[in-house]
């Protein structure tokens, strides 16, 4: 039987920790046999939690020997994790047991060293941080998980389930892991990454600067053919010389800004109207349904339809099943929907 240990550690995220306990211990075999073995592994018998205490019925030694190990994430005032735990993780990684983070069990994982010079993904919230803490691991903010063989790191909470559904079918196999899937009624694939739920705010506007009102009037207009021309006229500026002011006021080009204003208002239509595809394709100034699809899977990793599906906000139409007929809000006046702590 394959034993998979799970870290709880003092305020370790509790979904976090329910995501693999549920996983791995409901995954049966053709003949109704389980096969894993499932421990709680704490510094001491009782964790605390956020809400409340998790029993742990094994210390760190329940570590030893384990095939698997889970790491859960903890909450962000929880202070560096404990040595003896950082230690314990090292000997068995050294003994060959795998070791996988969810969200921000990545920080306990990149702690003990072992992450160096590999990939590795957390919640996206939380990426830059651990690019900037542990500048040996290459970060990847833009997928749900990672496996470099021994060691795994998956992004956010949910995540966790695609991580903890690939070892499953690792290990034995995909008719399992679907069966797996279905009982936790998810996909045992997710179409792209983590870049879909990061919600891409709308370009910043330099407060002050010589550029704020013209911006601001691309923001308006972004349906409209905007020409690098027709930007710098509105500064009463050369091409040349609105190109330089724009990129040391903004830090990138007009060009990308105003693909990326453009993609954030295509997620706002499509979280908030009926539109076809077609149609928020010239809303938001693509011209093309086609150069829509290509430029807003770039950005997020996934498709129009798949994201509209993901995200698409409950009461868009009346009880008539027609739009509603005042104005959408503007999409830069919407605060971030999907902005949970890492962990």
């Amino acid at each position: 039987m394959h034993t998979v240990a799970i870290l709880a550690l003092d305020q370790t995220v509790a979904f976090d920790m329910a995501i693999p306990v549920e996983v791995f211990g409901r995954v049966r075999l053709p003949d109704g046999r389980r096969p894993y073995r499932v421990r709680v592994c704490g510094t001491r018998p009782e964790v605390p939690t956020e809400t409340f205490t998790i029993r742990a019925p094994w210390g760190l030694d329940g570590l030893a020997g384990a095939d698997t190990i889970i790491v859960p994430g903890r909450e962000e005032h929880a202070g560096p994790p404990p040595a003896e735990a950082l230690q314990a993780l090292r000997d068995a990684a050294a003994h060959g047991a795998r070791i996988a983070s969810i969200c921000g069990g990545a920080f306990t994982l990149a702690a003990t060293g072992l992450l160096d010079g590999l990939a590795a993904t957390t919640h996206w919230i939380a990426a830059d941080q651990l690019a900037r803490q542990y500048p040996k691991i290459e970060v990847r903010p833009d997928v749900l998980y990672v496996d470099n063989g021994q060691l795994l790191t998956s992004a956010g909470a949910s995540a966790g389930m695609d991580l903890c559904l690939h070892l499953v079918r690792r290990d034995l196999g995909s008719a399992v892991a679907a069966d797996a899937a279905r009982l936790a009624v998810t996909p045992l694939e997710r179409e792209g990454g983590q870049a879909q739920y990061i919600v891409h705010e709308p370009p910043p506007l330099p407060r002050g600067s010589l550029l704020e009102p013209t911006l601001a009037w691309i923001q308006d207009h972004l349906g409209e053919d905007l020409t690098l021309e027709a930007m710098a006229a509105r500064c009463a500026m050369s091409t040349r010389t609105f190109s330089r002011r724009f990129r040391e006021q903004t830090g990138t080009t007009p060009l990308q800004w105003l693909l990326r204003a453009r993609v954030r208002h295509a997620q706002y239509l499509l979280e908030n109207s009926d539109h076809p595809i077609e149609r928020i394709a010239v809303q938001a100034g693509f011209g093309s349904a086609t150069a829509f699809r290509e430029r807003f899977k770039r950005v997020t990793g996934t498709t129009p339809q798949t994201y509209r599906a993901a995200f698409r906000r409950s009461g868009v139409l009346d009880g008539t099943g027609q739009e509603p007929s005042r104005e959408p809000v503007p999409p830069w006046a919407n605060k971030p929907r999907y902005t949970r702590q890492a962990g």
